[in-house]
């Protein structure tokens, strides 16, 4: 009993179960190879194990590297803009002119830049998350109430101090925040960015099994697309709770 009760409070149990259960009520209302079978598209999965793999990885990869870039680059730049506030006025109206902008626009702008290669993949990606984490971070900064920054100056904290037991604490939380919020986007942008010039990624193989009228072959490649974001967002939630304890409910 107790172990039926756990099972109904995850959230992935559910999940899983939720997409299936509208997955086969499609496949029996609808009544065509348009859309197959779940269990069917599952088994064909396991069949081709070895390419799907390497789809994935291809596209995990791109991702990770373009967020890592990202907070190298972002998290500098969004302190600065928190700490700063004459900087911040400089430099806000070009974040916001550009925030907003679909940035999968962009993609011919990086192919005629960088080639049709990895590098204008990554950098179209890069282009989508660090927005999200420099103004993630410099809002966490700009939130932290200025008698925080007061009890910090009574005990003659160095910059140090502040940055590793007030600013970066605080930022955590939007960070991850803005994090999880940029990766949906990537991921669809990804999808989008992986039809030109690739041989490998889940982009490719979704359209490639849509180009073969393989429609089994295509809503794997949307099922194991929506497994590397459910990864990424678990993998999330673990750092958050190792990073930001405070913060978990």
């Amino acid at each position: 009993m107790n172990t039926l009760h756990k099972l109904l409070n995850n959230q992935i149990v559910i999940g899983t179960l939720s997409i299936l259960l509208f997955w086969y009520s499609l496949f029996f209302l609808v009544n065509t190879h348009s859309i197959p079978s779940p269990f069917e598209t599952i088994a064909h999965l396991f069949t081709i194990k070895i390419p799907i793999l390497l789809h994935s990885l291809a596209s995990l990869m791109r991702v990770l590297v373009a967020l890592g870039i990202s907070l190298i680059i972002g998290v500098p730049i969004g302190l600065f803009l928190g700490v700063n506030k004459t900087f911040n006025r400089v430099f806000s109206p070009f974040l916001y002119y550009l925030y907003p902008l679909p940035k999968v626009a962009f993609l011919p702008v990086f192919m005629l830049l960088f080639g049709l290669g990895n590098i204008s993949k990554v950098m179209l990606i890069i282009w989508i998350i660090i927005f999200q984490i420099i103004l993630s971070v410099r809002d966490g900064v700009t939130q932290i109430p200025s008698s925080y920054f007061k009890v910090m100056d009574s005990f003659a904290a160095s910059t140090r101090h502040y940055y590793q037991y007030l600013v970066v604490p605080a930022v955590l939380p939007q960070l991850i925040s803005g994090i999880r919020i940029s990766i949906g986007i990537s991921l669809a942008s990804l999808f989008f960015a992986e039809n030109y010039a690739t041989t490998y990624g889940i982009g490719y193989f979704i359209i490639s099994g849509w180009t073969k009228m393989n429609y089994i072959e295509m809503f794997g490649g949307i099922l194991v697309l929506g497994l590397i974001g459910l990864l990424i967002f678990k993998c999330l939630d673990w750092l958050e709770a190792r990073l930001i304890p405070w913060a978990q409910k």
